[in-house]
């Protein structure tokens, strides 16, 4: 049977820009997808999604008009029920063979044409029929009915439809966007399937502006093509995309930018509103540029959906407009775009001059009248309980001009919180509390603190460039996730409003990728008592919290799961040791000698938790047996040297001579008896067995990495 390709296509007013992808490509998969489950196509189909502002395809290949008829078998149910004890069909066998379809006219016959095979311990009834394939309108009409229902839409709008009939009236119909039009082609044949009150035929319409009229597509493969030459538009998301990017490049080189910013988020937003993309360049007031760039920068992309250039990093009065309109005199598109920005470049530069007018200090009494959180009272209190953090961090890791930045960054960290720019754009928190404290003359160090104490913001950002940055940022990070788990705000499932997952992932970035001298535990207990009465202490959770964290991040770069669970079973206190650690377990389970001594680590484990507190204590006139005595001479020559690695940092070292123990420990287990009846004799054993666990599991936990 011969294959056609297919085409649909729902043309409908324009879409929400944010999520016109995730339509694009749910709308096209799933469609793909039904029709493939009913055998209308094969997995060697190839799918095609379009998205644009005003329409949603799926170019899907090899698809048949009927599927195939598959034979298939099913159990009825056993023979004993089926069947009376003369052979003959028992009134519920017929029964269901009739609503199978079957022909129960002659009930033998209808037993005769049924098979028998064992079902467990019983044998049971099974009919061979033959499932006739699907036709292609009855299944692209349920995989359309399925593709429509499954869109991820942000919002259902509902709107009215005027009825196809003889008697006039209105139906009501609920979509992301009202639809106009409904295209299903099979080759060149029109597919009669039905949606959202619209019949399939084969016109479709042009560009809005540029091509607004009917057009009559040919073929499914002629669609994207038609569209381009016939309606000015590109249909798929992807080439529209990349028609922006090289169109950017090409206005990009000039001897007044080098740069064009061009964020993924903003490609992806702008090449959802346009449908034949053209690229203009447009002009700002110099006098605008001074103030600060990321402002400018960030009124331009989300306010207007431009693209600022700049030169050697530092932003120039150039930006670039990405238009629906093509024109071969663009002087109203340009000059209305250069009207429309300077207003909000306006308020951006009245926003910077008003707030350069108070001081940053003159604000810290301000962030007690803002609430924080009703258990942890207001910003203001919050700002003292970082100040308290931060100061015993700081007397930690420097000396007392470390300890009187820290405090004034903590101070004022938060206090541009209650800037008009920050008010206006929250996402510039931080930056611009590094422009007013420039401004205010405070110190660099405190300037750069208040900048990047909100560091790592996401994953892979930048860590604080300097140590008071470092020590502020921990402290704000420590009081959020002590606070929280203080009051029992714990994330859920996928919830997770106060970030305390990424929180968490930057407290550990931060003491493991500068390796910090700060013990993780004695950091959470000591930021608890900043809180007074307010929480409780939930140390020992949230400590569990951070190691899972920690676990998947290591996960993430590509360790064991053996080789994790190993190092942190430990729960190492300073994080920075942590890739060492890992990095001598991972050269210890390349040893020949690793398996053994894992598998009789776990050994030695399970007979120390069945034997309770035991002491490591070992005496010599208690030795009997020569494997013990073996074993306690190895011990004494091997363990000193191992702990003196261990002392000096070199963990992969102190592993590797530890090895040298295998013999011993093997013929140990070999040759002793541990749980000899003398009671003397038994805990001198145990003792022994205590004194090599602790000194092979200073690393890690070996016994994680027994199969």
């Amino acid at each position: 049977m011969t294959t056609q390709n297919l085409l649909v296509e729902l043309f409908v007013e324009e879409l929400p820009p944010k999520a016109l992808k995730k339509l694009g490509d749910a709308f096209a998969g799933t469609l793909a997808d039904q029709l493939k489950a009913l055998g209308l196509a094969g997995a060697d189909s190839v799918v095609t999604a379009y998205a644009s502002p005003r329409r949603l395809a799926a170019h899907v290949t090899h698809v048949w008009l009927k599927a195939e008829d598959k034979a298939v078998q099913q159990k009825l149910m056993p023979v004993t029920v089926g069947l009376d004890a003369s052979g003959n069909a028992t009134p519920a066998l017929l029964k269901k063979l009739q609503a199978l379809g079957a022909d129960v006219s002659n009930p033998a016959a209808a037993v005769a044409s049924l098979k028998r095979a064992p079902d467990g311990k019983a044998e049971a009834l099974f009919y061979d029929s033959l499932v006739t394939g699907a036709t292609l309108d009855t299944g692209l009409q349920k995989a359309l009915e399925e593709a429509i229902a499954k869109l991820p839409i942000p919002k259902v709008m509902s709107y009215q439809l005027e009825t196809d009939c003889e008697l006039p009236g209105w139906s009501s119909v609920n979509f992301v966007r009202p639809a106009h039009g409904l295209v299903a082609l099979h080759g060149s044949t029109v597919v009669p399937v039905k949606a959202l009150g619209l019949t399939a035929g084969n016109t479709t319409r042009g560009h809005r502006f540029l091509s607004n009229r009917e057009i009559v597509v040919r073929e499914a493969d002629s669609y994207a093509i038609q569209l381009r030459d016939d309606g000015k538009v590109i249909a798929g998301f992807a080439e529209r995309r990349s028609a922006i990017e090289r169109r950017l490049e090409a206005l990009k080189v000039s001897k007044e930018s080098d740069e064009v910013i061009r964020p993924n988020e903003l490609l992806d937003e702008v090449t959802a509103l346009v449908e034949w993309p053209t690229v203009y360049e447009c002009h700002f007031d110099k006098e605008f540029l001074e103030v600060p760039q990321e402002c400018l920068i960030l009124t331009m992309q989300t306010n207007q959906k431009y693209f600022p250039c700049t030169f050697g990093g530092a932003l120039v009065n150039r930006f670039l407009v990405v238009s629906n309109i093509e024109t071969d005199d663009p002087s109203a598109i340009i000059g209305g775009n250069e009207r429309v920005v300077r207003p909000r470049l306006a308020d951006a530069k009245f926003f910077f001059d008003q707030d350069r007018k108070k001081t940053l200090e003159s604000r810290v009494e301000g962030l007690g009248k803002v609430v924080y959180h009703n258990k942890l009272g207001t910003q203001g209190e919050r700002v003292e309980r970082v100040r308290a953090i931060a100061k015993a961090i700081a007397q930690q890791l420097g000396d007392i001009k470390l300890v009187q930045y820290a405090d004034t960054a903590a101070r004022l960290a938060k206090t541009d919180l209650l800037t008009d720019m920050v008010g206006e754009f929250p996402e510039l928190q931080g930056t611009m509390g590094w422009y007013y404290a420039r401004n205010d003359k405070l110190p660099d160090e405190v300037a750069l603190a208040l900048a990047d104490h909100y560091r790592p913001r996401f994953a892979g950002d930048d860590l604080p460039r300097n140590t008071v940055g470092l020590v502020v940022a921990l402290a704000d990070k420590l009081e959020t996730l002590v606070g929280m788990f203080g009051i029992g705000n714990l994330p859920t499932g996928d919830k997770d409003p106060f970030a305390l997952r990424r929180h968490a992932l930057g407290v550990i970035r931060m003491l493991a990728e500068k390796d910090l001298p700060l013990d993780l535990n004695a950091l959470l207990a000591g930021a608890v008592p900043a809180f007074g009465d307010k929480i409780s202490d939930a140390t020992p959770a949230l400590a569990e919290f951070i190691y899972d964290r920690l676990a998947g991040s290591l996960r993430e770069q590509g360790y064991s799961a053996q080789e994790v669970e190993a190092v942190l079973a430990l729960q190492p206190q300073r994080l920075g040791d942590i890739p060492k650690r890992l990095a001598a377990v991972r050269a210890f389970a390349a040893l020949p000698e690793a398996a053994a001594l894992a598998a009789a680590n776990k050994r030695i484990s399970n007979i120390l938790k069945k034997a309770g507190d035991v002491d490591a204590h070992v005496s010599d006139v208690l030795l009997k047996e020569q494997a013990e005595k073996d074993l306690y001479a190895a011990l004494k020559s091997v363990v000193p040297q191992a702990n003196a690695q261990f002392e000096a940092g070199d963990y992969t070292a102190s592993l590797q001579t530890l090895a040298a123990l295998r013999a011993p420990v093997d013929a140990f287990f070999d040759d002793v008896m541990v749980n000899a009846e003398e009671l003397d004799l038994r805990l001198n054993r145990q003792g022994l067995l205590k004194s090599l666990h602790d000194a092979m599991n200073r690393v890690a936990d070996l016994s994680r990495l027994a199969s």
